[in-house]
């Protein structure tokens, strides 16, 4: 089993190695007259990389305790001369691009609909009803990750944070045994957190950058299931909808920045609501995820989940910048996500 643990996970110095070209620490604002306890400050709340303040408004930054506007100005100068805030070519952007990977689903006709698997430095969102397969392939992503895959991926950790208690280790085990790896270094590699409330989910997400940047390159994959049921809870009716919709705007500009900043993959998943209005207009489908045009707008990649036959699901490219709208079939096996048997 010894050759089966190293193979879970690369050599992490191998991988930081690779990774430190990718985003540069925030302690090198040191060099530009920034001081140790300033930036323990920034560190406190999430922001660990220089590209992280240019991804953080001025007045973000203010509401820091400690940090006074002149400060504040300080730091964003010297953050500016650290990078190029202007424009690149898209043949420059294409070379940056080249770090994206794809993580698979354990199911080849659901990597093909997905162009290669979940995809990172993107927000991957999966909604669909209960019993669709939206927790299952989470549970699958926490041991495919791992793996090494195509295209030179290495495999690397996985942090879950779970809103529904839904989560399942032993779940994890029987996964594991499908991909004959060692069960014990598979759970060791799942970082786990339960939220209990959407702000607790947001204060999550600064344990996530630190823990990012604390082991760069070693994290590949962000897992939320799901990301609206705590919302749903703290806000209620439509007196609250506004308020609700804004932080959630914010919690998903945090994740999409995160993505990008780690180079990581932030695979989310959605409940579904009846669609009052969908009787009057003949849809086939009176249903819809919930979360409105924030997170419609906010996910670079929508799946839709369906029930088929038996233990078959189908999923659907419901929006996707790059993907042409689509179908898949796939199975769930005691294995996780599998491809269907026809």
């Amino acid at each position: 089993m010894k050759v089966v643990e190293d193979q879970v996970v690369e050599d992490d110095t191998c991988l930081q190695d690779d990774e430190e070209s990718f985003f540069q620490d925030i302690d090198l604002l040191q060099k530009h007259g920034i001081n140790v306890a300033d930036i323990k400050k920034l560190k406190s709340v999430g922001i660990c990389t220089v590209k992280g303040i240019q991804m953080t408004t001025r007045k973000a930054l203010c509401n820091i305790k400690g940090l006074s506007e002149a400060k504040v100005e300080k730091i964003k100068e010297a953050a500016g001369k650290m990078l190029s805030v202007g424009f690149q070519t898209a043949f420059e952007y294409s070379a940056k691009r080249k770090h994206v990977f794809h993580i698979t689903t354990g199911s080849q006709e659901f990597n093909k609909l997905l162009g290669g698997g979940i995809e990172s430095m993107a927000i991957t969102e999966a909604f669909g009803e209960f019993r669709t397969g939206k927790t299952q392939l989470s549970h699958t992503l926490c041991v495919t990750a791992q793996l090494p895959g195509e295209d030179g991926y290495s495999g690397g950790k996985v942090i879950f944070i779970d809103t529904e208690h839904t989560f399942r280790p032993d779940r994890l085990r029987d996964i594991a045994d499908r991909f004959n790896v060692d069960h014990d270094a598979v759970l060791d590699n799942v970082l786990y957190a339960r939220a209990y409330t959407s702000e607790h989910q947001m204060e999550l997400l600064d344990f996530v950058a630190a823990k990012f940047h604390e082991e760069g390159g070693v994290f590949k994959l962000l897992i939320i299931d799901s990301i609206m049921a705590l919302f749903r809870v703290d806000f209620s009716g439509r007196g609250e909808l506004a308020e609700r919709q804004q932080k959630l705007a914010q919690m998903l500009s945090r994740l999409q920045k995160i993505s990008e900043e780690y180079n990581v993959a932030v695979f989310i998943t959605n409940q579904m609501t009846a669609d009052p209005g969908a009787g009057m207009t003949f849809q086939a489908d009176p249903k819809k995820p919930i979360g409105g045009h924030i997170l419609a707008h906010a996910s670079t990649t929508r799946i839709s989940l369906r029930k088929g036959r038996g233990e078959m699901r189908i999923a659907k490219i419901f929006d996707s910048p790059d993907m042409p709208e689509n179908e898949a079939t796939f199975a769930i096996s005691g294995g996780g996500v599998t491809d269907a048997k026809e």
